[in-house]
């Protein structure tokens, strides 16, 4: 497989050249992986094809910057890599191939790193480069806990929409806002559902790219679809799912 086999290649070389050095700081396997579900949680669809960024920076302490120190390019070109191989795999548009651009931020200690990510469009003059009217950059994510407030995403000069997941049932309709959303009567679940047949966690639903799984977490009546017991199965738009007594409609929209 391309994309484990890319990840292999980082794990080797810059792990190796690296090595004690990475067991507290950023790791470079962990950068592909977190810009793949950055990638994957910032599509926005058109009318015929789902596009995702193009232009992704990474922001790394002082101290996890300099350990890249003459192997920044060559990490780069890796990680650009395998961006466009997850984006082929899943069949995202990009307006160019992906590019990586690493910034240091004093803020950030030793083993945090942000990624912002936006939809670039560059001029085609050589050496030039030109935003053509291209959206102001996402809110950056950062990873192990922190804030740092920045501007929403807007994608109307593209003409492209952010598609959501959302759940309809008894009246009622939740947007799916995280890669894993729980289901069940509890308080706590990220989708309560007020049935006493309904399990306290019940079953989740899990967002693997653009794919979207109901899993069942061992609730005592079980999850059924279209009459039969499941423990994992793939949803698609209009999909119907019954826990408990409650029928549940899975739907993919446009906001």
């Amino acid at each position: 497989m391309v994309l484990r086999g890319i990840e292999q290649r980082l794990e080797r070389v810059f792990e190796g050249v690296f090595g004690r050095a990475f067991r507290t700081n950023v790791q470079p396997v962990e950068l592909a992986r977190k810009l793949a579900k950055e990638m994957d949680e910032h599509r926005s669809t058109s009318v015929t094809r789902v596009y995702v960024p193009n232009e992704y920076t990474i922001y790394l302490s002082p101290g996890d910057r300099e350990q890249f120190e003459g192997y920044e390019n060559s990490l780069v070109s890796e990680l650009e890599e395998y961006l466009a191989e997850h984006a082929s795999r899943e069949n995202y548009a990009l307006l160019t191939p992906p590019r990586i651009l690493f910034e240091t931020d004093e803020d950030l200690g030793v083993g945090e790193f942000g990624i912002a990510t936006r939809m670039a469009q560059y001029g085609r003059q050589v050496g030039e480069e030109a935003p053509a009217e291209a959206p102001p950059p996402g809110a950056t994510m950062i990873y192990k806990p922190r804030t740092q407030p920045t501007e929403a995403a807007s994608l109307a000069d593209l003409g492209v929409e952010r598609e959501v997941a959302v759940l309809s049932w008894s009246g009622q309709r939740r947007v799916l806002e995280n890669q894993r959303s729980v289901l069940g009567r509890s308080r706590d679940a990220d989708v309560q559902i007020e049935d006493p047949n309904v399990s306290r966690r019940h079953a989740e639903i899990v967002q693997e790219g653009s794919t979207y799984w109901l899993v069942d977490l061992g609730s005592t009546n079980g999850t059924e679809v279209d009459g039969r017991r499941i423990q994992r199965v793939r949803l698609a738009d209009g999909s119907r799912f019954t826990i408990g007594e409650t029928t549940v409609t899975f739907s993919s929209e446009r906001e």
